[in-house]
């Protein structure tokens, strides 16, 4: 090409001078048919076209002068990675053994073979890197490096530096340039830089013979121009259009400074592909180099450095340093293998350690565990022979309830309630009487006190029916937690979407999400009527546009896409989620029996308040049910994987749990060591639970009544039993007697002959049962906590009337007033506890779930009047002894009274436990009400309510809190809850988002909360404008007023407004308290609230709050006043703190019990110890005297 271009005269023939007037025309010579004497023999490389050319030399292995890739694109292909000869791949050539000393350490068996093929392809590699550095090290790639792109700008500096003494051959060598790396290129623009700029062309021209010979005589006559404004040039090529390389060639060091120079460029190429090539040329100063490729590392450009005195100067090259590096990667693993071997290499196995390798500690537990067997291999489909059902579902047929056996349920027929009937002859209703020793008292699900008939052998035979409805209930545990259904649950539905979270947090465990959709495809999906698969991360991947039919080829195919799933983006769950809805299941409406089912290790990216709006909006009205699988993750590379969007692992479970929940859908929440939260299983053990309860009441039952009978078997028991019914039976056969009333003076004598009687017998008969009984000392225990007085109830006394029977002068006895009922020994409950929170007050919240309610008042349980020591009067021996009983039992002072400890030590656990759930329950409760709006706002009751903000100017400093707490208040309660809704703002003005309540709509609250957003804070505090404004709504229900201190206008003048517009309209108010310390204006807000019915609310010790609840949870209820609960004072956490102190204090007074029955039994058994071995001495004593001679 060099050639051509010199020959002036054939370039005078081709074209004419551009710059001359006259143009001359190209005249084609003519054919002259010319004949070859000296030609060649074929040698391989005869051929009729150019390309065939190419593709010989190709073959041959010669590069060619086309071949511009440059060493990241060529390592693309021919890197250690890409074929493959990293540590990891040779580790997974062999297998993992563990070793058979006592560290048991595991090891990597290679075969010598497998070794000594890697090691000969590395060197193989190396020396292909070796031929690629002396490629790059010929002609002008040695001195400009390798030209990259097709439309190329060169910039070349004709600075006095660059053309000084020595730089005589750089006009010569960029000659080489254009001949054989220039030439080859689709468009060229030439610029020279110094001082000032120059440049050959306006535009980039195209390449031809003409163009390169005119670039070769611009060469040759550049000149040195004074300093290196290299900016300047860049500003002027910058402005040519269509080129898409850049060529800098500098011999020194720029008049800017590279930060400038590199900022420049980056902010020109922005939305432009354009590549940036940087050459020092011959740069002896350091300086300069490093400012050069300061400037194409910041531009992510390519740099290249030459000096004819120092070739070291070339390993900096960009080109040259990829390939020297990778090089040097190949290296480091032929040292490791050779470090890794131990011993000598023979024909069987190498062992290779893997703690000596830190390459091998590196590597993912993907990378060397075995799949799974046939991970790979196609399906096994089983069709399932039944339906199934979800354990709710399920329960309505074997639940205790539907089988009958409850333990109400058992005992309803021989139950028996006090019956109260009218005597006509007495005119007053009377209540009947059953004698103790035929029935039990027992106290009924409703609280009400009922006499039992207590058969044992139905009770035995009821025992064993729970025992065996237990085994069936652990059946069917077991069953949901084999196979498929430990992940997926069962999946019921007849029309199934699939959601598969595949983003980059779960690449770890893409085998884990691969295995457990083929436990599904194999084991449920194949008896549904249509199905699909969406994977999803950032980017949304459905498996087929639309459900297909589940047969057998599509569950294949479906498995075969499921195998080249890659993990990657972030967790995008609610476009996956809309492309659901809209697509697969767009006819919802109009079908039955469909499912959601999510697969998914964390939150999504969106706010969890979107997407619950979403699903509850999209499920309403139809069957579709969205049922999630959370694949619990605890550790990872937060450094590699970092997720969109994080949560801890209790949160997310909560927030996929509510989801699911809200959808009436199932959770399930499972891991690497098992379930760990499952609906269905669950549910079960709910059952299972009631079981066991229902147990212990029949053996409690069956145990006091042997203890009643004197500890006699069942056989023994039988006959007074059955004499106890005949003559029960015998007694209901006689006809009803006659009422005829006894005269007065008869009656008098008969009550005083009978008093006497009484009194004398006792005199005569009664001896106490040891003159010695003495009560054990009284332990000292805390105040009982009362809530108010305690009132004495009064004895009653015992009255009778008497009349005439129609037999003879029998004469029989009616009581005007009954004797006190024998006390009913009581039971711990067993709690039942929601784990969903109910929308409602605290107030209404604990008449369901207070102690209280739940019976389990620790003084009720334990203390009754039997239990309170008395002392009674002998007459005999004229003084006061206690009974001998008091000896057995522990005794505690409570309030100044001796009282006696009946309950037994494992009842009391059963108490603790109870106790202890309960609390948690309460602080789960206190949570709720100090996280997301319920914190600043509390719980919005009413579904008609209208929000007043207050925003006077002292609300300024804290407006914007307030608008971000009422964006969630937004989303997380008035759209869920609310039907319709409407806001109002005051301040020396009242202004309205809207005329009326408006329906509660995703719009209506965008709307809301943008309109919210833009209000200012101004002027004073006028609330009886606003809620007289608000008391105009139609069908409003509650009011939320929510304000920082007290009216402009008198506060009682509110009040008595408030009053009489109440009389008109039945509205709540409800007040929140905001960041306000004027006790006048809070107990202006406190009046406003109770007068109206509402609640009192104020944002205060929310923060100790949730870290007191945060240590009682983690750290347990050891310690009653450790931690403190703050002093709340709104209405709702106000009582439900009481309620915990009243509940902390029942579980410290129970473990002192604890103590004491301990501390009983240890004295015991030391009193036990010490007259045994006084029993023990004595006989041996006797046995030596004997044994003495006379």
């Amino acid at each position: 090409m060099a050639q051509v271009l010199d020959d002036e005269q054939l370039f005078k023939r081709v074209c004419s001078d551009p710059v001359s007037s006259s143009v001359t025309l190209r005249v084609r010579p003519s054919w002259q048919d010319v004949t070859l004497t000296d030609l060649e023999p074929d040698n391989g490389l005869l051929v009729t076209h150019v390309n065939q050319t190419r593709d010989l030399l190709r073959v041959q292995g010669k590069a060619q002068p086309q071949d511009t890739q440059t060493s990241e694109e060529w390592l693309n292909k021919h890197s250690l990675q890409s074929i493959k000869l990293t540590i990891e791949d040779l580790i997974n050539q062999g297998n993992i053994v563990m070793g058979t000393d006592d560290k048991a350490a595991k090891h990597i068996e290679l075969a010598s073979e497998t070794i000594n093929d890697f090691e000969s392809r590395l060197y193989h590699a190396i020396e292909l890197y070796h031929q690629r550095i002396e490629w790059l090290m010929k002609d002008s790639r040695k001195i400009f490096g390798l030209i990259k792109g097709d439309r190329v700008g060169v910039l070349v500096d004709t600075s006095d530096i660059n053309f000084g003494p020595g730089r005589l051959d750089f006009q010569r060598e960029i000659l080489c340039l254009i001949d054989q790396q220039l030439c080859y290129k689709k468009q060229l623009y030439f610029l020279s830089f110094a001082t000032d700029f120059a440049f050959l062309w306006e535009n980039a021209r195209d390449v031809n013979i003409r163009t390169l010979h005119e670039a070769r005589q611009w060469i040759q006559e550049m000149k040195p121009n004074g300093g290196c404004n290299l900016l300047k040039a860049i500003k002027k090529i910058m402005t040519i259009k269509g080129l898409d390389s850049l060529a800098i060639i500098t011999g020194s060091c720029p008049d800017q400074a590279s930060e400038i120079l590199s900022d420049y460029i980056q902010q020109c190429v922005l939305g432009r592909s354009l590549l940036i090539h940087v050459v020092a040329y011959k740069c002896s100063n350091q300086g300069t180099r490093a400012a050069l490729k300061s400037l194409a590392e910041n531009v992510k450009g390519r740099y290249h450095s030459y000096s004819s005195c120092n070739e070291d100067h070339l390993n900096t090259s960009s080109d040259v340093q990829m390939l020297l590096h990778e090089c040097q990667k190949a290296w480091d693993v032929l040292s490791k293998i050779k470090e890794m071997t131990q011993g000598t290499l023979d024909d069987t196995l190498t062992g290779m350690m893997q703690e000596i390798s830190t390459e091998v500690a590196k590597l993912p537990p993907m990378q060397y565990l075995p799949q799974p067997p046939n991970h790979e291999g196609p399906l096994s489909i089983v069709i399932p022979g039944f339906l199934p059902k979800t354990s709710a579902d399920w329960l309505h047929k074997n639940g205790l309830k539907a089988k009958k056996l409850s333990f109400y349920q058992i005992l309803a027929p021989n139950a028996f309630s006090f019956v109260e009937e009218f005597v006509p002859i007495l005119q007053k209703t009377v209540s009947s009487t059953v004698h103790e020793k035929a029935m039990m008292q027992l106290e009924w699900h409703d609280g009400s006190i009922k006499n039992v008939h207590v058969d044992p052998p139905i009770l035995y035979d009821y025992q064993k029916q729970l025992d065996k409805t237990v085994k069936m209930y652990e059946k069917r545990i077991n069953w949901l937690s084999t196979d498929s259904r430990r992940i997926w649950g069962t999946v019921c539905e007849q029309r199934v979407v699939i959601l598969v979270d595949i983003s980059i947090t779960n690449s770890m465990y893409i085998i884990h999400i691969q295995h457990s959709l083929r436990l599904l495809f194999e084991e449920q999906i194949s008896n549904k009527d249509f199905f699909n698969v969406i994977a999803f991360g950032s980017d949304i991947m459905p498996w087929k546009p639309e459900m297909v039919p589940s047969d057998p080829e599509n569950l294949q195919s479906a498995w075969k896409w499921v195998l080249s799933l890659q993990c990657g983006g972030s967790r995008n769950f609610l476009s996956a989620l809309k492309r659901a809805v809209e697509v697969d299941l767009k006819d919802k409406d109009q079908q039955e029996s469909q499912g959601l089912y999510l697969f998914t290790s964390g939150v999504p990216d969106q706010e969890m308040q979107t997407v619950s709006a979403y699903i509850t909006e999209v499920c309403g009205g139809c069957s579709l049910r969205l049922h999630v699988c959370l694949l619990t993750i605890n550790n990872f590379d937060l450094d590699a994987n970092i997720p969109p969007r994080y949560a801890t692992v209790r949160d997310t479970a909560s927030c996929l749990k509510q989801m699911a929940h809200a959808t009436k859908g199932r959770f399930n929440c499972f891991g690497e060591a098992g379930i760990i939260d499952n609906d269905d299983i669950n549910a079960i053990l709910s059952e299972m639970e009631k079981a066991v309860n229902y147990s212990k009441k029949c053996a409690f039952l069956l145990e006091s009544l042997k203890q009643r009978y004197g500890g006699q078997t069942d056989n023994q028991d039988d006959a007074p039993l059955m004499d106890f019914q005949t003559q029960k039976s015998r007694r209901q056969k006689l006809s009803p007697p006659k009422h005829t009333t006894l005269t007065l003076a008869r009656m008098n004598i008969k009550e005083d002959k009978q008093g006497e009687k009484k009194n004398t017998m006792k005199a005569l008969m009664w001896r106490p049962n040891s003159a010695k009984a003495i009560i054990p000392p009284a332990h000292p225990v805390k105040e009982w906590f009362q809530t108010g007085e305690v009132k004495t109830k009064k004895t009653s006394k015992i009255s009778l009337s008497a009349f005439y029977t129609d037999r003879g002068k029998n004469v029989g006895v009616i009581f005007k007033k009954y004797p006190k009922m024998r006390t009913v020994r009581k039971y711990v409950p067993f709690v039942t506890l929601p784990n969903e929170e109910e929308i409602c007050s605290t107030k209404e919240w604990l008449k369901k779930y207070s102690l209280k309610k739940l019976k389990l008042e620790l003084p009720s349980l334990m203390f009754g009047p039997d239990c309170t020591h008395q002392k009674k009067m002998v007459q005999t021996l004229n003084k006061k002894v206690s009974a001998k009983y008091c000896t057995i039992f522990p005794s505690v002072k409570i309030n100044g009274v001796v009282k006696h400890l009946q309950f037994q030590p494992k009842e009391l656990e059963e108490y603790i436990e109870q106790i202890e759930k309960l609390l948690r329950r309460y602080i789960q409760r206190m949570q709720w009400l100090l996280s997301g709006s319920h914190r600043l706002f509390g719980t919005i009751l009413e579904s008609k309510v209208c929000i007043l903000l207050d925003i006077s100017g002292s609300m300024d400093p804290y407006l914007l809190e307030v608008k971000k707490e009422f964006t969630s208040l937004m989303w997380e309660q008035l759209r869920r809850n609310c039907v319709s809704f409407n806001l109002i703002t005051f301040a020396d003005t009242v202004e309205t988002w809207r005329e009326c309540l408006t329906e509660v709509s995703d719009d209506a609250c965008h709307d809301a909360v943008q309109w919210v957003s833009n209000v200012q804070a101004h002027g004073n505090t006028c609330i009886l404008k606003a809620v007289q404004k608000a008391f105009q709504y139609k069908a409003v229900q509650g009011l939320y007023i929510l304000t920082d201190g007290k009216p402009d206008t008198s506060c009682n003048l509110v009040l008595n407004e408030v009053e009489s517009l109440r009389k008109e309209k039945d509205i709540t108010i409800h007040t929140i308290s905001f960041n306000c310390s004027d006790r006048t204006a809070n107990e202006f807000l406190k009046k406003l609230a109770w007068q109206t019915g509402g609640r009192y609310h104020r944002c205060h010790g929310d923060v100790d709050g949730l870290f007191v609840a945060h240590r009682m949870l983690n750290e347990g209820f050891d310690d009653e006043d450790d931690p403190v609960l703050p002093l709340f004072e709104g209405d709702d956490l106000m009582k439900l703190t009481k309620e915990i102190t009243k509940a902390r204090c029942f579980l410290t007074q129970a473990r002192s019990f604890q103590l004491l029955f301990l501390e009983k039994q240890i004295k015991q058994d030391l009193k036990d110890f010490v007259l045994e071995g006084s029993d023990l001495s004595g006989q041996a004593n006797k046995i030596t005297a004997e044994n003495v001679p006379s």
